[in-house]
């Protein structure tokens, strides 16, 4: 099943090459410029020490600064290793499985939960932010999770927007802040390499059906792919030590 799904990621990014051809998606990767790299970096701390006190309040037996430094270690590697859920295995694996796997539904639960009231709301962004707030606390049992969780999910949705704009999207934050959840949704589809594959094929269709062509949705979603991982170099750290130990 582990190589089906990385087949079948495989197979979306090769349509999604063909498509739109290899153009757009080098010249996205070489939009990564000092500012939007930067900013990914800072916005994906945040994202981070929030899912670490996500996988700390269900359950993981692991100390806060202990708990963010396996987060950064299993994020590189689901976004390195092919299938990308190395890095959830691993702390499976060290920190026990029912955790990891109540963090990590959970984390999609409300990333659903809220793009879905989010879209049904409309563009007005109150009155969208207060309705999801309202769903998500009427169903939730879990006050930390459902908030940690939903600023993690505005965090990958920035890094999003931070990249369609460092590729020369000019549609307005109304049109692309829908957009931006789609994908977002699409990417957490278990059918990728290492996170590539859904996530580009859905930015492709979304942004094709927005009017604003299959090439820029695909490009902004490489992007943001190279965003994603090189946020999660500090990784590096944890991992490296880990295996100076062994």
């Amino acid at each position: 099943m582990r190589w089906l799904r990385v087949l079948g990621g495989a197979a979306i990014l090769a349509a999604v090459a063909w498509r739109v051809g290899p153009e757009p998606l080098a010249d996205a990767a070489r939009s990564a410029g000092p500012g939007a790299v930067s900013a990914a970096l800072a916005i994906t701390a945040v994202t981070t020490v929030c899912c670490a006190c996500r996988w700390r309040a269900l359950g993981a037996d692991v100390p806060v600064g202990a708990a963010v430094a396996a987060y950064y270690r299993s994020q590189l590697l689901n976004a390195t290793v092919p299938g990308g859920v190395a890095g959830d295995l691993h702390r499976a694996v060290r920190h026990g499985t029912l955790p990891v796997v109540a963090e990590r539904g959970s984390g999609q639960l409300v990333q659903a939960s809220a793009a879905g009231a989010l879209l049904l709301a409309g563009p007005a962004p109150w009155a969208s932010a207060l309705l999801a707030l309202a769903v998500l606390a009427a169903v939730s049992r879990w006050p930390v999770v459902v908030a940690t969780s939903l600023v993690a999910s505005a965090g990958h949705v920035v890094v999003f927007l931070v990249a369609a704009r460092a590729v020369g999207t000019d549609a307005s934050l109304a049109t692309l802040l829908p957009l931006a959840l789609v994908v977002m949704v699409g990417a957490a589809i278990p059918l990728n390499v290492a996170g590539w594959g859904p996530r580009e094929g859905v930015a492709a269709g979304a942004f094709a059906a927005a009017g604003l062509g299959a090439a820029q949705g695909a490009a902004v979603s490489v992007l943001y792919g190279v965003l994603a991982l090189v946020a999660t170099l500090p990784g590096l750290v944890p991992l490296v030590r880990g295996v100076a130990r062994a």
